[in-house]
């Protein structure tokens, strides 16, 4: 299988064609039979990478399958995610986090790294099966019981330990649960306004406090999960200076939205940590900007309609961001000018892999190298409609919304996921990703 890109962009601002042979990058073209991408006014980059997604597959099948997901992401330009634990059964054993990995394997479209849960359960009661999930078929690296926090400081503090012992990462839902009983949204004059509980900053950044100290007295990696304040940027700031081995991540949501878009009841809004101020916004944009925080990470939640299409109080937190991301990163921080296209690579790809320890990420479009590559148009515009989510989550903020750019291709170790602006199909996909 043998793809040339022509009149190719890279993040830089050079133009090159890129040769794609038997699933790597090739110095030049030496097939008959190459597939051209032309990719005259595209920005090459290399495959995105999603350290915080949802897939939901086992058990939650009516919200988000492994494959459908896995469509989604593609289309966003995705080659690689990373898959949250907060299933049923739980990705707490080997035998779960085999079956997840197994499934993307199967459908082709990414690579899925599944995440492994700290406890068991997602219980905070006591260690998972770490060790033999590290030492699965799915080789996890990646632990994390997003959706809640690990609250107890002695389980943090000997999951920290525990994933030394094979370089792991834990990944951190910061949220101090006594602080946040029945909270709805940011607290603040606005959420005493709306009449709704209110989610305080502190609630995150004392979290967060208190395991960048636990890892430094540990010597573990600590990774921050959507991290939502300005607070939490001056902790994590700190903690860097400190020498202390802690990442962090920002959503698109973060990056763009904020409170103000709880005046209207609207669940698709309601997301878990909330939306904050503006001030909030900005520091995190200007976090992102200088390394601070080190990656843009969707937290792609999908949640049927029945489950958001509801009052604000009941409705589920979480909002779909797959095929929006590099739209709402554009929007966000590059129209701004606070970040160039290098950067976007940086935070949307070679930095996640390095955090998930995913090997081929490190220096994008290297003869010999994986072949994953987004083709992306900045300067397309589009109003965002349900027609451009390929999950089964509609629950997007950004539906009705103008953005900017828009996905051409997606190439996942050397074949096509996406061409011309639209799936590929996933029998073809699926016989190029085993060879057939």
């Amino acid at each position: 299988m043998s793809i040339r890109i022509t009149g190719a962009t890279l993040p830089d601002g050079t133009s090159t064609d890129l040769f794609i042979e038997n699933g790597v990058f090739v110095d030049k073209d030496t097939s008959t039979g190459s597939t051209t991408v032309d990719a005259d006014g595209l920005i090459a980059l290399p495959g995105l990478v999603d350290l915080h997604t949802h897939l939901r597959e086992p058990g939650f099948e009516q919200s988000e399958t492994v494959l459908t997901g896995s469509r989604a992401a593609a289309m966003g330009g995705f080659t690689a995610v990373f898959a949250m634990a907060n299933t049923l059964p739980v990705q707490d054993t080997a035998g779960v986090v085999e079956q997840v990995q197994a499934l993307g394997a199967r459908h082709g479209y990414v690579t899925v790294r599944p995440i492994g849960a700290v406890t068991a359960g997602l219980a905070g009661e006591r260690l998972s099966e770490i060790g033999a999930m590290a030492q699965s078929r799915a080789k996890v690296r990646v632990f994390s019981d997003d959706g809640h926090c690990v609250s107890d400081a002695l389980l943090m503090r000997r999951a920290l330990e525990y994933v030394t012992t094979f370089g792991g990462v834990v990944a951190q839902h910061a949220q101090e649960p006594r602080l946040t009983l029945g909270a709805q949204m940011n607290e603040g004059a606005l959420s005493s306004e709306l009449g709704l509980a209110g989610w305080p900053a502190v609630a995150e950044e004392s979290i967060i406090a208190r395991d960048v100290l636990l890892a430094q007295h540990v010597g573990a990696r600590l990774h921050v999960c959507h991290v939502s304040t300005a607070g939490s940027v001056d902790v994590i700031r700190w903690a860097k200076a400190r020498g202390i081995a802690v990442t962090a991540e920002a959503t698109p949501h973060h990056l763009l939205l904020t409170e103000e878009l709880a005046r209207g009841y609207d669940s698709r809004f309601k997301v878990n940590p909330p939306l904050r101020r503006d001030e909030d916004v900005l520091a995190l944009r200007a976090a992102l900007a200088d390394g601070t925080i080190d990656i843009v990470a969707t937290d792609h939640a999908p949640h049927p309609v029945e489950a958001k299409d509801c009052a604000w109080d009941e409705a589920a937190n979480g909002m779909v961001g797959l095929e929006s991301a590099l739209s709402v990163v554009h929007t966000a921080v590059v129209a701004s000018g606070e970040l160039g296209w290098s950067d976007v690579a940086r935070v949307l790809s070679g930095k996640p892999a390095e955090i998930g320890l995913l090997s081929g990420y490190d220096t994008p479009f290297r003869v010999g190298s994986p072949a994953n590559v987004t083709l992306y148009d900045p300067s397309a515009t589009r109003t965002f409609a349900v027609s451009d989510l390929r999950g089964k989550g509609l629950n997007s903020p950004y539906l009705g919304r103008e953005l900017p750019g828009r996905v051409i291709a997606t190439l996942h170790d050397g074949y096509a996921t996406v061409l011309d602006g639209e799936l590929v199909d996933g029998d073809t996909v699926a016989r190029a990703a085993h060879h057939g």
